[in-house]
């Protein structure tokens, strides 16, 4: 194409570099070194997100009447001439050399609530909750008050 006196171009076309030509053992370590990039993301994005997952704890208590043969680091209350025993938020009674998981016993005192406690108001009255059992404040006690 000849551009006349005074004429301007509107684009530039550029010649088309040649291809360079590679032969197929190299194609094929090009390829591998690919996939192997791909897999080695997707095993490191994998481990990523399973370490996420293992972060959240789910806790089951048992239910009343459960026999377990051991309590870590329970904390001793007498009531009504009865021993309980409170433990990560779960009251038991001694039975022989076992325990057995039992419902908080109404009116008993403690000083501090479990973690995790839920703090509710109740016909004006601000409760403490904690898996079913409810405390009122008292002092400085928590009482298990019956809702």
């Amino acid at each position: 194409m000849t551009l006349k006196k005074g004429q301007k171009a509107l684009f530039l076309v550029k010649p088309i570099a040649s291809r360079k030509v590679i032969n197929t053992e190299t194609h094929k370590n090009l390829v591998m070194k690919n996939v192997k990039t791909v897999l080695l993301t997707l095993a490191l994005l994998g481990s990523i997100v399973m370490t996420q997952a293992q972060r959240k704890v789910v806790r089951v208590y048992p239910k009343h009447g459960t026999v377990v043969t051991t309590v870590t680091q329970p904390k001793v209350f007498v009531h009504n001439r009865t021993n309980f025993y409170f433990s990560n938020g779960i009251w038991y009674k001694a039975r022989g050399r076992k325990y057995v998981v039992v419902g908080a016993p109404i009116g008993i005192k403690v000083r501090t609530l479990p973690r995790g406690n839920k703090v509710v108001v109740l016909n004006g009255r601000k409760l403490y909750k904690y898996k079913g059992i409810w405390y009122k404040k008292s002092g400085r006690h928590f009482v298990v008050v019956n809702v």
